[in-house]
């Protein structure tokens, strides 16, 4: 398996399908996270992002490979193991994205409340967004997982489907990744940091159960 990952990994870094998202993801941070700005709106603001960004990854890597080469590398393991190599390369390179803009939200913004009357302690705040970062990779992840290859294999579907979910699970009530990045708005309103630990347990939950579906249809389909 490891392997397989430095594979996916080394076509992800030598393709040019990658700096899209990666340029998309620069963009979102330049316009929405701003020096002086609240701490944990921006942090807020760079999870929901990331969400995003984390199921184009997915899109990125699972369909990188040439046909030839991806035949190749199943038959010499399986079609599941090859998939699985794809997401978690995607999810990787996420959380990756997700640290660097953890930092670079904590090094920038002013550690106070909206109104900016409370201070925000910046440990206890970078955490809260560290943690909304992956839950929103995590996420973000298991979205791409389901909405490409091998569940549905049309461009234009994949595409769409991927986008339209992702604003879904971004802004409806009972999403995990809404709950952590509405409770960091809620926090900033207040001067208060909850770290969301329920919600990362919860997308950790959803991405590995759609990439087991999406592995075990990768076995079953050509």
């Amino acid at each position: 398996m490891t392997a397989l990952f430095r594979y996916q990994a080394a076509l992800l870094v030598r393709s040019r399908r990658l700096l899209p998202p990666l340029i998309v993801y620069a963009l979102f941070m330049g316009i929405g996270v701003q020096a002086g700005q609240p701490i944990l709106d921006s942090f807020a603001w760079a999870g929901g992002a990331l969400l995003f960004v984390a199921a184009w990854l997915v899109r990125v890597c699972v369909t990188n490979e040439p046909p030839a080469a991806r035949h190749v590398a199943a038959a010499a393991t399986s079609p599941a193991r090859v998939h699985l190599a794809s997401v978690l390369t995607a999810l990787t390179c996420s959380a990756v994205l997700g640290a660097i803009g953890t930092a670079f939200v904590a090094l920038i913004t002013d550690p106070r409340s909206s109104d900016r009357q409370v201070h925000v302690p910046v440990g206890a705040a970078t955490l809260a967004g560290l943690v909304t970062a992956l839950a929103c990779a995590l996420l973000g992840t298991a979205v791409g997982a389901l909405c490409n290859r091998p569940l549905l294999r049309g461009t234009a579907r994949a595409m769409l489907s991927t986008i339209v979910a992702a604003m879904l699970v971004l802004v409806a009530d009972g999403s995990p990744a809404h709950a952590a990045v509405s409770g960091l708005v809620t926090g900033s309103t207040r001067g208060h940091v909850t770290v969301p630990l329920l919600p990362l347990a919860a997308t950790a939950a959803l991405a590995t159960a759609a990439t087991a579906i999406a592995c075990a249809l990768a076995s079953r389909r050509p």
